[in-house]
């Protein structure tokens, strides 16, 4: 007990690489473990209940829920987040995708950025500018039911652009989990005296593909309900359907989500420019932040249903945003159960930022848990 929060410490799940299944392993900065949301799914449950994350960024919450024969649900502000989260709830064939790659006219690259040669070889630049302009005709923005298999190779290329290894289109960069910027880029070739190398862009779509079907399509459950826009404007899910939130809000000034989506919304044909990204920088602006989505999910959640409201350790742990989310769900219809913290010691991920296990960053999970009181009279949200 602390300032009359209850909190329980343990290891609830485990922070070790590649223990989830691998429809989960597209890169996204700033995540968290599939783990996570299957510890609050299993328990709290059950097969065909609705399951939400409002903040969804890659998907994990409905692509753990979609596994787990529940019903996807999410938005998040970024147009991205549906086109990395959609084509993973009901994969194509391998056939489907190679013979998607072959209708691809690799010889139509229309516009070609030069800029962009600082991550990639010439060769490669037309062929990733021939697939973007292809996919803008065959799947555009406004389809919200594109063919499965083209839908599928936009979410592999947004995931393939820039990376750490041959797998990717890219030249070696850093971070490895995110597209940086063109000057950043080049100070990287310039220090490590490299050259973007040629790369076979279908060739690595493929073997990804590969990879991420190994384990078989999530199991039948019901259909999903995804969305782009605001936390506390979840027009598109009715009230009182969704049984479990697991969801984790931006902590803060911490991560330049825009900045590091830039090349990813360019190859999506998002003008990364309209994409309202909050960054709060005051404990009071973040907070209010939270109270509006809590607000919205009252509406959303069933009575007895249950908010998993992740946060990490920010500022060295000096900042405690558990405590804000605690007080800013004070007054609505929640019960507030606990805080749990999922102690846990960094993995690769961490370490490929420089950042040495349990000094900085994130060293645990912190998850305000709250339960929907039943209705009462006049609580109607």
């Amino acid at each position: 007990m602390a300032d009359g929060i209850p909190y329980y410490i343990n290891q609830f799940w485990t922070a070790a690489q590649r223990q989830a299944h691998v429809l989960h392993e597209i890169s996204y900065r700033a995540c968290f473990k599939p783990q996570l949301p299957a510890f609050f799914i299993e328990r709290l449950t059950q097969p065909g209940d609705g399951v939400l994350d409002p903040f969804m960024g890659r998907g994990t919450t409905p692509v753990q829920a979609a596994l787990m024969g529940r019903r996807p649900l999410g938005s998040d502000i970024n147009p991205l987040s549906v086109l990395l989260t959609r084509p993973r709830l009901a994969p194509p064939t391998l056939g489907d995708v190679a013979a998607a790659l072959g209708r691809v006219t690799w010889e139509q690259p229309g516009d070609v950025p030069e800029a962009l040669l600082a991550f990639y070889h010439p060769e490669t630049l037309l062929r990733i500018c021939a697939l973007r302009e292809w996919l803008s005709r065959e799947a555009p923005l406004s389809d919200n039911l594109p063919d499965p298999a083209v839908d599928w190779l936009r979410m592999v290329a947004l995931n393939r652009l820039t990376g750490h290894s041959p797998g990717f289109f890219s030249v070696y960069t850093l971070p490895p989990n995110q597209a940086t910027n063109v000057a950043a880029q080049l100070r990287i070739n310039a220090r490590r005296g490299q050259v973007p190398p040629p790369r076979d862009v279908a060739a690595i779509i493929l073997r990804k593909s590969r990879r991420l079907m190994a384990a078989g399509a999530p199991p039948p459950h019901p259909p999903a309900r995804l969305a782009t826009g605001s936390a506390d404007k979840l027009s598109h899910i009715a009230a009182g359907s969704v049984a479990l939130v697991v969801t984790s809000p931006p902590f803060l000034d911490v991560v330049q989500y825009a900045q590091d989506n830039s090349l990813r919304c360019w190859f999506a044909g998002i003008d990364a420019a309209t994409v309202r990204i909050d960054m709060h920088r005051t404990e009071a602006a973040w907070q209010r932040m939270v109270r509006a989505t809590l607000t919205e999910l009252a509406r959303v959640v069933r009575p007895g249903g249950y908010v998993a409201f992740e946060v990490g350790e920010v500022r060295q742990g000096k900042l405690l945003l558990e405590r804000l989310v605690w007080h800013a769900a004070e007054g609505l219809p929640f019960a507030r159960l606990a805080v749990m913290v999922n102690a846990q010691r960094f993995t690769k991920t961490a370490n490929c930022w420089g950042v040495d296990n349990n000094s900085k960053g994130t060293n645990s999970n912190r998850i305000v848990l709250l339960r929907r009181k039943e209705v009462a009279t006049g609580d109607q949200m």
